[in-house]
């Protein structure tokens, strides 16, 4: 794995709005990008949430694209998902997402981004994310389950890790993508990804 490769991981209540597309700004730090949803929806094709064969096809989709970005000459990858910090189970889980990239001396960053309710709540209608995320067009249904999920867990970590040198935490309501990619690459002062050649 070279040098400047990093496993950059990205948390926040659902639905974490690092932009209004549900995609990353055309600057952000590194080439990779995934996130949770894109297992979910292809697993949803086939078998309903939180069934076994579910599990089965959506934890070996994140396992084997972690696993295979970490081990590839790839600059590195930005993983999304919603972290629920009153669980210890997600602090093991989001430990071994980063272990195949701390294992070949990769850099694991975290990027906390946070959002009002209200605002989360309009982008969770926006075409782009809904093109993405099929699972979520029931907009009824999406909202009940945004609301449930604030309510039932601890989903900001109330900078819990702030002054950490591997962490940041951005309040992004106001924020363009861009502007949110400019704070992290400044930050921790990350390659600038053009193609797959990082500058």
């Amino acid at each position: 794995m070279p040098l400047h490769s990093c496993f950059c991981s990205l948390s926040a209540r659902p639905p974490w709005a690092r932009c209004p597309s549900g995609r990353p700004s055309p600057s952000a730090p590194t080439c990779g990008y995934f996130t949770n949803h894109l297992a979910i929806e292809l697993a949803l094709r086939y078998f309903d949430y939180g069934t076994p064969a579910f599990r089965r096809i959506d934890g070996t989709i994140r396992w084997l694209v972690l696993g295979e970005v970490a081990a590839s000459d790839l600059p590195g990858l930005v993983f999304t998902f919603v972290w629920a910090f009153d669980l210890p189970e997600e602090q093991e889980y989001v430990d071994e997402c980063a272990r195949p990239f701390r294992e070949r001396g990769g850099r694991v960053l975290f990027v906390e981004l946070e959002a009002t309710q209200a605002e989360r709540l309009k982008r969770a209608a926006g075409v782009s994310r809904l093109a993405a995320k099929p699972s979520r067009r029931d907009l009824d249904a999406a909202r009940r389950d945004l609301l449930e999920t604030d309510a039932r867990y601890q989903l900001n970590s109330g900078g819990k890790f702030d002054g950490r040198p591997d962490y940041l935490r951005i309040n992004n309501t106001l924020l363009t993508p861009g502007e949110v990619a400019e704070r992290v690459i400044e930050h921790f002062a990350l390659p600038r990804c053009t193609g797959a050649t990082p500058t």
